[in-house]
């Protein structure tokens, strides 16, 4: 526990950490605040590039396609993120002109799953572009969609989103209510916690947890890799893993993202549909696979 005489923004109680004056604007140019946020999410991109960019080296491919690839990825998966949270928050939308409300990313709402299907598409693209068959590009490229989104997940962190419910677990977080992002009348009456004269959130870091268990998935891809059985199947087994580790993590959220009316969270269902998907391909990648190894 911190001295009597701290009142850290976040602090996490039961490991005896704790962070004072954690901010979220990193710099300002010329009035125009940069985000911490932000630059973790530049640096999972670069990161990813650097990761996929090594791999290509390793296998005697052209790492200048990757750059073509990073040109077009980027804006395509900052769209899907835009598109794919407006698309299930749409009465905040609704009377605002649709290309304002598109681009004005900075006033919030990004959703990583949009993100991930943009990014898929580029390639996509870029493949029948380039004449590179699809799954040349993901195999290499799926464990660094998971470096970016392990370092994109520390943005959360200083923007104070992204967390779960109450909790007095190992990892409990606490947050200062009034810097929490958007915290529920739900949440603010089951995880309220007053310590040292100061109102806290004490919850789940659902951003932390899902950083860890993706760094988890991404050295297994890594290291599975030289011995994947078909083309492809990086892609689907990150399909598959992130798929799970969403499905748990989106349970323990307060901030989800509705299925329009249903009640059911979108991200819960797009794992499910990921797991399933993932699920049926490997399973028939492997078995067109197994005769030819058999014949080998």
């Amino acid at each position: 526990m911190p001295p009597d005489y701290v009142a850290p923004d976040i602090w996490f109680p039961n490991l005896g950490i704790y962070f004072e004056n954690v901010p979220r604007v990193a710099f300002s140019i010329f009035g125009f605040n940069i985000y911490f946020y932000a630059l973790f999410i530049v640096a999972g991109i670069a990161a990813a590039y650097f990761l996929a960019v090594w791999y290509a080296k390793r296998t005697g491919q052209r790492w200048e396609d990757y750059l073509d690839l990073l040109m077009l990825g980027v804006p395509m998966a900052v769209l899907g993120l835009r598109l794919y949270f407006m698309a299930f928050n749409w009465d905040l939308y609704r009377d605002r002109p649709f290309l304002l409300a598109l681009i004005d990313i900075r006033g919030g709402g990004l959703a990583i799953y949009g993100g991930i299907i943009g990014a898929i598409l580029a390639g996509v693209i870029m493949s029948a572009k380039k004449g590179i068959p699809f799954t040349t590009f993901a195999d290499t490229c799926a464990p660094s969609l998971l470096i970016g989104q392990v370092i994109g997940r520390f943005g959360n962190f200083f923007n104070r989103e992204a967390f779960g419910g109450f909790t007095d677990n190992l990892f409990a977080m606490r947050i200062r209510v009034d810097q929490a992002s958007i915290p529920s009348a739900d949440l603010l009456e089951t995880a309220s916690i007053v310590s040292q004269g100061v109102q806290y959130l004490q919850v789940h870091p659902t951003f932390l947890y899902e950083a860890f268990f993706n760094l988890v998935l991404m050295i297994i891809l890594i290291i599975y890799r030289p011995r994947k059985r078909f083309e492809g199947e990086i892609l689907l087994l990150y399909m598959l893993g992130y798929g799970v580790i969403r499905f748990f993590v989106e349970a323990l959220r307060t901030d989800q993202l509705m299925f329009f009316e249903t009640g059911i969270p979108a991200s819960q269902l797009m794992s499910i549909a990921f797991v399933a998907i993932s699920l049926f391909l490997i399973i028939a990648g492997r078995m067109r696979a197994r005769p030819r190894r058999k014949r080998r």
